[in-house]
């Protein structure tokens, strides 16, 4: 089982019930301005994140007044290109003050619980940023550069206040339970707690917040900045803010207290010109070099699990699947799939069945019978083909690129989250039996969407 940070167990806690999705091809941000300053010396914010693409500068929480340009006036908190975590400040372009972590945050899987507390009245230099990851305060830096005693940042000044913004690129993830806190420097523990396996896990917050200080929880759809809006206040302050480019459907289910299951951009096989991912990685496109299998971000070894991919562009061989991981194997000779181009069903490269082609706009669905040993294939609903005699071992849900493929390709992947498949549908709202997911199809009887509450009973 891939290692999940910030997961919850089947029942009791705190419960986060809602995620934004945050897709940087979007231009996505929201934005707020003070209209009165508040404490510029002494905050914390606090919020979780999982993401979605690596590799890519991208800011996740900024202040200022001339944000991206050459002249920066600017406080900020971001992940860098190599996948460190920054909090610096910049005044006329001239840096003010700089942490950057010697670790980095490469799990897609994982959400990462930050806290950036700030008291720049503190005697001590190094008392007056103190940066905490799932409860641990981070001590390891590349980049150590104190503010002077008495600094004040751009943070609650009567600037903008920018969540993703395009000056260090725009943020690409899942962002929940996000608390701004103006006046105090707050302890992680006011956030989360450790659970009896060691696991860093959601509290509720029971502090003030200040004048500037506001609570996103993303429980609204709206587009206005109001309390019916995806950037709605609910700390009391009504410190709403600007919503751009986010919508109904980017307020996802995907949360610290209930992960899913996603496409995994670290597991695409062997090939040298890879996959793309977007959209919380759930739509996946493929090159028409490529040639392999891309895997998920978690792996099962018993229990029925249910998903639906939907066919956007097919030109060629794509197939839908699952992947047996941990045996060296690549390509063919690891999966079991379900061809677009002949129908073929296919286990460990050996035909099993045949059913029908499928193409654009397609669903295609697939149960994985884990304590039966069988794998089942439908399109749009029909049952296409039955594999029986799956071995044991791990399996992670797969999409998969034949030799003979002739054309870039792409498709949607719904592991329960995400019932519109980014957009392309009307959400149908049919869950597994325990309450989870959001399908196009009615979940068959005793199987389960992918998702860490389920897999604490099932998995």
């Amino acid at each position: 089982m891939v290692n999940i940070l910030g997961a919850n167990s089947v029942s009791g806690g705190y419960e986060i019930d809602n995620s934004i999705r945050f897709n940087d091809g979007d231009s996505p941000k929201l934005a707020i301005t003070p209209s009165g300053a508040g404490d510029r010396d002494t905050f914390t914010f606090s919020f979780w994140i999982k993401r979605t693409t690596l590799g890519a500068s991208q800011r996740i929480f900024s202040a200022g007044t001339s944000i991206g340009t050459n002249n920066n006036n600017v406080s900020s908190l971001l992940f860098e290109s190599n996948d460190t975590l920054k909090f610096f400040g910049e005044v006329g372009g001239s840096a003010s003050f700089a942490l950057q972590t010697n670790r980095l945050f490469r799990d897609p899987s994982a959400w990462y619980h930050i806290v950036v507390a700030i008291d720049t009245e503190d005697g001590t230099a190094a008392n007056r940023i103190k940066l905490y990851v799932n409860g641990v305060q981070e001590t390891s830096f590349s980049t150590a550069t104190y503010m002077s005693q008495n600094t004040d940042t751009f943070f609650n000044a009567t600037n903008v206040h920018n969540i993703s913004y395009t000056g260090g690129g725009f943020v690409d993830g899942y962002l929940a339970e996000f608390h701004h806190i103006d006046g105090t420097q707050v302890a992680p523990t006011d956030f989360g707690e450790f659970d009896d396996n060691g696991v860093w896990i959601p509290k509720a917050y029971t502090g003030s917040y200040g004048t500037n200080g506001f609570y996103l929880q993303f429980k609204e759809t709206g587009t206005g900045t109001d309390a019916s809006g995806i950037g709605a206040d609910t700390s009391g302050n009504d410190n709403h803010f600007a919503v751009t480019n986010l919508a109904a459907l980017d307020v996802m289910p995907d949360t610290p207290t209930n992960n899913w299951c996603t496409y995994n951009p670290l597991d695409i096989g062997q090939a040298s010109s890879g996959p793309t991912f977007s959209q919380g990685n759930l739509i996946i496109n493929t090159p028409t070099s490529y040639e392999d299998n891309v895997g998920s971000t978690f792996g099962v070894s018993s229990g029925k699990w249910y998903w639906e991919t939907k066919i956007q562009s097919s030109t060629a061989r794509e197939a839908v699947g699952a992947k047996l991981v941990g045996t060296g194997l690549t390509g063919g000779a690891s999966v079991v799939r379900y061809f677009s181009r002949y129908g073929t069903i296919t286990l460990f490269g050996n035909s099993n069945n045949t059913g029908a082609t499928y193409g654009n706009n397609d669903v295609i669905s697939m149960t994985l019978d884990l304590d039966n040993n069988v794998v089942k294939f439908f399109k749009n609903n029909v049952l296409q083909g039955t594999v029986n005699s799956v071995p044991a071992g791990t399996w992670v849900p797969a999409y998969c690129d034949g030799s003979d493929q002739i054309g870039a390709q792409q498709a949607t992947v719904n592991f329960g989250q995400d019932g519109t498949f980014a957009g392309a549908e009307t959400a149908q709202g049919n869950a597994d039996e325990n309450g989870y997911g959001n399908f196009k199809y009615a979940v068959p009887s005793g199987f389960f969407s992918i998702c860490t509450k389920n897999l604490a009973e099932f998995g």
